[in-house]
């Protein structure tokens, strides 16, 4: 796991190919299905200003769209494997109601079933990382499938720009501040992907429970639930807040994190400060994301448990196949 962090910045220098590119049709929406880790970069595309609209299917089958509105979306089956599920299930219904199909996997099955009936697809680098992992390599296929040659020379610039190393101490630092706690992440609406991903490699890699929310929302109603009073004052002595805050939130949305920062502290409840930092809004995210891999990854060291692997999900596999 430590060396796929390090070398995560190399992801970017990839140049993904799409195989019978020919058969996409013009679209101007995206529908992506995956599971996991595997639909982790679509949630992405919202954080870093993609225009196109996008909805990211976690299920079997289709979402319910409109024939006019089936006619003009590009339906992207992503898995890493190849070998999910429900993405292979949602690619075979794409194709038996003949809509527009692209799919994304290092091989499995869904490769064999692209091959087979000539769906465009890419094929991502089999480096033996965990999906979580291989948000660079999925992400760069995805923008090329949505045709983004500006998101995509940004991104490439990241292999250079990124410096994974130096973020290492600063996540082992946290890590110690993290210890004994359950984390909660709290960013932007606009920035709910970065949040939902910190949570996800806090849970896959750190192996400890992890929750997020984002603002304006959560001032409605979650923020309730730590305004310690009585017998529920202990209830909230576990949760430690990491505020994501970022100076292209909307003004109010910033103020929200310093009013709320200052509730919480009220009530004895911990809170630490990571704003997004980078010259560009894909440095700003993946930056914050590697120390959020950093993070988890000496998280797992300090309890001891294995970072990379996911035997839980490997079990449950096997329960209900």
């Amino acid at each position: 796991m430590d060396k796929a962090i390090k070398d995560f910045a190399k992801q970017f220098a990839w140049k993904p190919q799409i195989k019978n590119e020919e058969k996409l049709k013009p679209f101007g929406q995206v529908v992506v299905g995956g599971m996991g880790g595997s639909h982790l970069s679509a949630d992405l595309l919202s954080a870093l200003d993609v225009e196109i609209p996008v909805t990211i299917h976690r299920n079997y089958g289709l979402p319910f769209l409109t024939e006019a509105q089936r006619n003009e979306t590009l339906y992207i089956a992503s898995s890493y494997s190849g070998n999910t599920e429900e993405t292979i299930d949602f690619a075979k219904t794409a194709y038996e109601r003949g809509l527009n199909l692209a799919v994304l996997a290092v091989g499995g099955k869904l490769i064999e079933f692209a091959e087979k009936n000539e769906i465009p697809r890419i094929i991502l680098p089999d480096t033996g990382i965990q999906p979580r992992s291989a948000l660079g390599f999925s992400l760069l296929a995805l923008i090329m499938l949505l045709g983004n040659k500006k998101l995509a020379k940004e991104l490439a610039g990241l292999s250079t720009k990124l410096d994974p190393k130096a973020l290492e101490m600063k996540g082992k630092e946290l890590a110690k501040k993290l210890s004994g706690s359950v984390p909660v992440i709290y960013a932007s609406d606009k920035n709910t992907s970065v949040a939902y991903n910190w949570k996800i490699k806090l849970n896959e890699t750190g192996k400890i429970p992890s929750f997020y929310n984002v603002f304006p929302e959560l001032n409605h109603n979650e923020m309730t639930g730590f305004d310690r009073a009585g017998k529920t004052k202990s209830l909230s002595d576990k949760f430690i807040f990491i505020f994501l805050s970022d100076d292209a939130d909307h003004p109010q949305n910033r103020k929200r994190f310093e009013v709320t920062k200052k509730l919480y502290e009220d009530r004895g409840i911990k809170v630490l400060s990571y704003p997004l930092s980078g010259s560009n809004r894909s440095e700003k995210v993946f930056s914050s994301l590697l120390l959020a891999d950093w993070t988890a990854y000496h998280t797992a060291l300090m309890y001891g448990v294995e970072a990379e692997q996911v035997p839980m999900v490997e079990e449950f596999k096997k329960l209900i196949s």
